[in-house]
């Protein structure tokens, strides 16, 4: 039985945090300290050398009051980027809200690659064109476009949400891109449009696993932008049909993948008979990630 938070008897930042965190722990929470740390820090406001150095201070009644509040959310496993309203993507905090997918940082290993690549197939004074497919919150096209801000960007996505709120981020962090709603490459391949670069990080997991994912995740985050069909590959056949159409004679194509789909979405690939060089990219926990390939 889990115990109620009772907050008489706490009178300072670093009891508020014990308590919090002892919370958060019977409520299977994986890191309750830190968790409990970044729930004071958000109600005061402060970094992480301003809670350091004043844990000895009173918390006052109106504080313990929202991080009463924040603990409960926190123990119905929402997530604490949709409780703070943001998450950090590549150096850029990201405004997010329920009904947009929260950037991972293994996807800003699929932008590190992209630029890579790109400098190394094109001259630096070259405007190429990108299209980013799913657009969630704008993490890779607002990156993208922020990093290369002479390049033609532009991001296609089914929900109404997330282009909503992903035109807030690109105003806020002044990144010029181009949303367009719909289908996958329907919009581009309805105006005739080629690009030099194609980005996804398509929905991918398998459907039969999603109700499987962490609560956090499955409760909370939306599932057309988890669910990839019957063998998570749904979304990838699609795109790849697409790739003579949509790409120029020379184009980079790169996708994020889930565990175990890296060498199926490379031979998807290059089964659209336009995609000759494939790599395969790890991310820091050693799991294939990213597959990238140049049409030339």
């Amino acid at each position: 039985m889990h115990t109620q938070l009772n907050w008489s008897d706490v009178k300072t930042i670093r009891e508020a945090q014990m308590r919090a965190s002892s919370f958060l722990r019977e409520h299977g929470a994986k890191d309750p300290v830190f968790e409990a740390e970044l729930l004071i820090r958000h109600c005061l406001d402060w970094d992480r050398t301003r809670f350091l150095i004043s844990l000895q201070e009173p918390i006052t009644h109106d504080v313990m009051e929202r991080l009463d509040t924040l603990c409960k959310r926190r123990a119905q496993s929402e997530p604490l980027q949709y409780m703070f309203g943001s998450q950090e993507f590549y150096g850029r905090l990201f405004h997010v809200r329920p009904g947009v997918l929260i950037p991972r940082p293994e996807t800003e290993i699929l932008v590190e690659q992209i630029l890579g690549l790109a400098d190394k197939l094109w001259s630096h004074d070259e405007k190429l064109s990108v299209a980013d497919i799913g657009t969630g919150s704008g993490a890779i096209c607002i990156t993208i476009a922020s990093e290369r801000p002479d390049w033609d960007v532009t991001t296609v996505d089914l929900s109404p949400d997330a282009t909503e709120i992903a035109r807030e981020n690109a105003k806020r962090l002044g990144a010029t891109v181009r949303f367009l709603q719909g289908d996958l490459v329907e919009p581009l391949l309805a105006a005739g449009e080629r690009v030099d670069i194609l980005v996804s990080n398509p929905p991918y997991i398998p459907s039969r696993d999603v109700d499987d994912l962490d609560e956090e995740v499955r409760v909370h985050e939306p599932r057309m932008a988890l669910d990839g069909g019957e063998d998570g590959l749904v979304f990838y056949r699609r795109l790849c049909e697409a790739l003579p159409q949509v790409t120029k004679p020379k184009a980079i194509v790169a996708f994020e993948v889930g565990i175990h789909q890296a060498s199926d979405v490379a031979d998807l690939m290059t089964g659209s008979g336009v995609i000759g060089e494939v790599q395969i990219i790890n991310d820091l926990a050693g799991i294939e990630r990213v597959v990238i390939g140049v049409r030339r």
